[in-house]
């Protein structure tokens, strides 16, 4: 089925009043624009990363290099989107308490 913005939306699922800088593990998802599959393809089961895919994979892993406050856990890159857990642990600059 191709994309239709006007059919296929999605309402915020985030907690109304949540802070959500604080320290804790985060189910992320990173879409194309309009689902676009820029990132490969999937063939016989398996992901391919095109050249875009692969940089996007560089960047996602440089991203918890670049900010020591993020871990980076599971992740996955689809043809159109990219799912990630990260976990946001506690700095000086946010000293709460990171959660398990």
């Amino acid at each position: 089925m191709k994309y239709d913005p006007e059919r296929h939306h999605r309402r915020s699922i985030r907690l109304k009043g949540y802070d959500y800088s604080q320290p804790g593990l985060y189910f992320i998802t990173l879409c194309t624009y309009r689902r676009q599959c820029w990132f490969g393809e999937i063939k016989r089961s398996r992901m391919h990363l095109n050249q875009i895919g692969k940089i996007v994979a560089r960047e996602w892993l440089h991203s918890a290099q670049m900010r020591p406050t993020l871990q980076l856990d599971e992740w996955t890159i689809m043809p159109n989107h990219l799912h990630g857990i990260v976990r946001i642990i506690a700095s000086e600059l946010n000293p709460s308490s990171a959660r398990s």
